[in-house]
């Protein structure tokens, strides 16, 4: 910490205590697990620095899709898997603060849906989930807020389904046929021209698709800052 002062769970960082590391967990992008040792012991070995109850290991080790390779040398594990165990000893002591870094980066499609699911649930249990990721589809799946952060300052913060209606288009979509010809146009939804225009197609044409623009939140963070996802 270089200036000013932070409280995580009402305890300052700069005290470091026992009290505050146990009620927070934290997986980082970059695996830090002990490759000498198997999964099982890794998250056992762990387990010891609380002073809180803390979950069974081999439970953990199903969770995030290891069973069966609870007693396999860390070592040998894929970069994916080693992120997962990270992901799994993260949550060991139960934390009400939850920070999570990248957590489904290197993942398949089904172990990523996996990890979000468990996200999703802890989170439903009552636990603050902080999840730092360049990825705006994650984001926007996971977060009830979403922070922009740009130089160490936030830019911009509210929720995924606000910025979109702040900063999307007000515009709509349709897919329709006349003459047996299929035709698209995109039309604003409040300037009158396009409005009549809308209303001609649908009481005159078969439709066949028609939904509105919604900004995503990487075109929202480029707008606000500036600058690309790097």
């Amino acid at each position: 910490l270089q200036k000013g002062d932070v409280t995580v769970a009402g305890y300052p960082v700069k005290s470091m205590k026992n009290e505050m590391f146990n009620r927070i967990g934290v997986s980082f992008e970059q695996s830090n697990v002990y490759s000498k040792l198997t999964a099982r012991e890794n998250l056992a070995f762990y387990r010891q620095l609380f002073d809180v109850t803390t979950r069974d290991p081999l439970e953990l080790i199903r969770l995030v899709g290891l069973g069966g390779k609870e007693n396999l040398k860390v070592g040998t594990f894929s970069k994916g898997m080693k992120h997962r165990l990270t992901f799994a000893r993260s949550m060991i002591n139960n934390p009400e603060l939850w920070f999570l870094d990248e957590p489904t980066t290197g993942l398949d499609p089904a172990i990523a849906a996996n990890i979000k699911d468990i996200i999703k649930e802890q989170n439903d249990k009552g636990t603050t989930v902080f999840l730092t990721t360049h990825n705006m589809y994650i984001a926007d799946e996971l977060c009830d807020r979403v922070a922009f952060i740009v130089d160490g300052e936030i830019k911009l913060i509210d929720s995924p389904k606000n910025l979109k209606l702040q900063y999307g288009e007000k515009v709509v979509t349709v897919e329709f046929l006349a003459d047996g010809v299929l035709h698209s146009e995109t039309l604003s939804t409040i300037q009158d021209q396009d409005k009549a225009r809308l209303q001609a197609i649908l009481g005159t044409c078969e439709i066949v698709t028609m939904h509105t623009k919604e900004a995503t939140l990487e075109e929202i963070f480029i707008t606000v800052t500036g600058r690309g996802l790097t």
